[in-house]
């Protein structure tokens, strides 16, 4: 009971936190991303727009956000969000600064939200299944135009800022059709068109176009709408937030930019093969081939498994034979002098590779001083050390120390020293006083391995 209580008590200090009350933010949108240093934006997990796919993050929407959060040089926070009225929850209590949704610029949207700058035009396509290929009978529900809707029900998917387009294609088909809102995403209502559970539902043009590919039985050629433009989503009181994101969308970003990464993306033709693969987080929970394993041997630590998969994604990209140019071999790319202490050589199985790496990881962590008693910095340490060595990491402790910074924290302090390269005190210097190097910490060894872990812990279930 008292577990219980304790934990309950956790979660409500955890959500007080988190959830500031709604209100006005009085230093502004910037100084207010400045200051809790990180830009927070929702996405949602779709096949475009954010995905795991073979270990690594992508889509149209994340490739975005992480080049805008470049120019603003500070580090990139997303929250994963399937429903749209949870990320507009997100968003209008200051929670999320960009609901990076490809939302519709409508006048009733401009009531819920101030919307960026249009990076992309689609319309609505009425999804239904195709006809049987070779058969000269139709599907008894193919219809052909949308004047053929008689008493039929469309599943749509709930979203206050598409009921405008709702209202147009109800006022184009006809008062016989009824149209369901449903919580389910619209990647979800394509599939179930494909498997014959619903007749009809809406879609974006340009999405239809790419699901369609995989859900070949399907059929999006009757338009419900026309085009419209989209955008993504900002909160009424961050107008200095929209201005820079404006400005970066209309001038640094450019069109040519933004044309090149929505190719790479919409007009990809293999991202078909995706829905075939057993590592992509839209059809399966797997990051890798090694995922049991992983599961099984972080039980001989405290980790989560998703961070030591992440640490192996960078270390070997889950290639079991990798060797590199330092004769660090295997899984988890161990040299050959911390191998052997492990029992390891370049014919040991994965499961070994696996365990020795999770084996070493533990032993780095009991090196580590118990004044570093924040988890989170205990494996950021834990990282650094894996990659540069515990005798490194412990002689930059002292380093940090010495020029008066914090020896038991990694970002910003004892990691500036890994990454300047410096024999002096950089802040003794005029031209390093104002701020770090630009995308200092997303550049390091360690923050890569912790931001693709929050992205499995998005997309992937434990």
């Amino acid at each position: 009971m008292t577990l219980i209580i304790a934990a309950t008590l956790i979660m409500a200090v955890a959500f007080a936190l988190y959830i500031s009350p709604k209100e006005e933010i009085p230093k502004g949108a910037i100084q207010y991303i400045k200051d809790r240093g990180q830009l927070v934006a929702v996405l949602e997990p779709n096949t475009l727009n954010y995905f795991i796919y073979k270990g690594e993050a992508f889509g149209f929407g994340l490739s975005l956000l992480e080049d805008f959060c470049m120019y603003l040089e500070v580090p990139l926070k997303v929250i994963a969000c399937s429903t749209v009225s949870q990320a507009y929850y997100y968003l209008d209590y200051h929670v999320a600064d960009i609901m990076a949704y490809n939302l519709p610029v409508t006048r009733l949207g401009r009531n819920l939200a101030q919307f960026s700058s249009p990076f992309l035009e689609t319309n609505l396509v009425l999804v239904q299944r195709a006809p049987r290929i070779g058969n000269q009978e139709k599907e008894d529900s193919f219809i052909s135009s949308l004047k053929e809707l008689q008493d039929d029900t469309v599943f749509v998917q709930r979203n206050e800022f598409l009921q405008p387009l709702y209202d147009r294609f109800l006022s184009k088909a006809g008062s016989d059709v009824y149209l369901k809102e449903v919580s389910a995403t619209m990647e979800e209502l394509f599939r179930m068109v494909s498997e014959d559970s619903i007749r009809y539902t809406l879609c974006p043009k340009n999405m239809a176009a790419v699901l369609t590919q995989a859900y070949t039985n399907t059929d999006i050629t009757l338009q419900a709408t026309k085009s419209y433009p989209m955008a993504w989503a900002l909160n009424h009181s961050s107008d200095s937030l929209l201005a820079i994101l404006d400005y970066w969308i209309d001038s640094v970003a450019s069109k040519k930019f933004l044309n090149k990464t929505y190719r790479q993306i919409y007009h990809n033709p293999r991202i078909v093969n995706h829905f075939r693969s057993d590592y992509f987080s839209l059809v399966s929970n797997r990051i890798s081939p090694w995922d049991e394993q992983l599961k099984q041997y972080s039980k001989l630590f405290w980790w989560d498994w998703r961070l030591i998969a992440s640490l192996m994604y960078t270390e070997s990209n889950f290639v079991p034979g990798l060797t590199s140019h330092k004769n660090a071999y295997g899984l988890m790319q161990m040299i050959p002098g911390t191998a052997e202490i492990y029992g390891l050589d370049t014919a040991s199985s994965a499961s070994h590779q696996i365990m020795a790496g999770v084996k070493y990881l533990k032993w780095i962590d009991r090196q580590l001083p118990p004044e570093i008693r924040d988890p989170r910095e205990r494996a950021s340490f834990t990282l650094a050390a894996y990659n540069v060595g515990i005798g490194r990491v412990l002689s930059l402790r002292k380093k940090a120390e010495e020029f008066g910074k914090d020896p038991n924290k990694w970002h910003g302090n004892v990691e500036y020293y890994l990454l300047s390269r410096s024999s002096g005190d950089p802040y003794g210097h005029a031209d390093t006083l104002r701020e770090f190097p630009v995308n200092y910490s997303m550049d390091g060894y360690v923050d890569r391995i912790i931001n693709r872990y929050y992205h499995y812990l998005n997309l992937v279930r434990d």
